[in-house]
């Protein structure tokens, strides 16, 4: 795990999707030296919660202990994801339509209508998704001054549309890799399917921080689709079998998967028949 003493600049080059992440705490490039703790303090950035983020960007199997949880301002969770929407709205999305409307210029005039028309369909859903989140993240703000638990609804209410969002961005791989000429503009449709490929990590490890970090510590039920993919689990399905089945993406399979064993403690597929044959006994 990344910790404060750690070289900013070691912590990036391990992992190069963090250098997205400085940004959107207000940390500027140019830290020479300095330890993680001394940047983030120099900026002004909780470095306990700095490193959660970058953690859990990093790391597959990373959770938050109790202790660290319970140092985390929840005002800092809200202002990080609402960061991260507008990184998704006016950053990522224009490029991606910039990067779309070029390569197919010159690939047929109803083609590049039909693939111009599928990513504004995207872009529409993705900022209504945005804003239904930052209505719920609003609701959320209300409990910070009571005593009651944060509630669960930003995670589990907006589940399925993340999953949605992620299989979109998928399928738009998959018809780019399969649909536009070779011979068009290969070096930009590269770098077009590596961004969306690095949006659809963001967008996983986005929900990941809601999940972990909004929802109640104490609470590890599983959400109605991370128990459909418990049970095709049991039933010795594989992943994309899973995926065939519930009609979703391979890599979003995998994601609940991940998700289960974080909640349940268990990874093996025999542990996880059990756990399932239990539960419902």
């Amino acid at each position: 795990m990344f910790t404060g003493r750690m070289k900013m600049a070691d912590m990036i080059a391990s992992n190069y999707d963090l250098i997205l992440m400085l940004p959107r705490f207000g940390i500027p490039l140019g830290f020479g030296e300095k330890s993680v703790k001394e940047v983030c303090r120099d900026n002004g950035v909780d470095d306990n919660f700095f490193l959660t983020v970058c953690n859990i960007y990093t790391f597959d199997d990373y959770q938050p202990d109790d202790e660290e949880l319970a140092s985390i301002d929840n005002r800092m969770v809200v202002e990080h994801l609402q960061a991260s929407h507008r990184y998704y709205i006016d950053d990522r999305l224009p490029h991606l339509e910039s990067h779309l409307k070029h390569i197919t210029i010159g690939v047929g005039e109803q083609q590049s209508a039909i693939l111009r028309k599928y990513f504004a369909d995207y872009c529409r859903e993705v900022r209504e998704h945005v804003r239904r989140e930052e209505k719920a993240l609003g609701s959320v703000m209300e409990h910070f001054s009571s005593e009651e638990p944060l509630c669960k609804a930003v995670t589990e209410h907006y589940q399925k549309s993340h999953d949605n969002i992620k299989d979109k961005l998928s399928d738009l791989t998959q018809i780019i890799l399969k649909y536009i000429p070779g011979d068009r503009l290969n070096e930009e449709m590269m770098e077009l399917v590596f961004d969306i490929m690095q949006l659809s990590r963001d967008l996983e490890k986005h929900a990941l921080i809601e999940e972990m970090l909004l929802a109640p510590p104490e609470d590890y039920s599983l959400s109605d689709r991370e128990q459909e993919v418990l049970d095709l689990v049991a039933q010795g399905l594989s992943s994309k079998e899973i995926a065939s089945r519930l009609n979703i993406a391979v890599n979003t399979v995998n994601t609940h998967r991940k998700s289960i064993a974080r909640k349940t403690g268990i990874k093996s597929v025999a542990g996880l028949a059990v756990y399932a044959m239990l539960k419902k006994s």
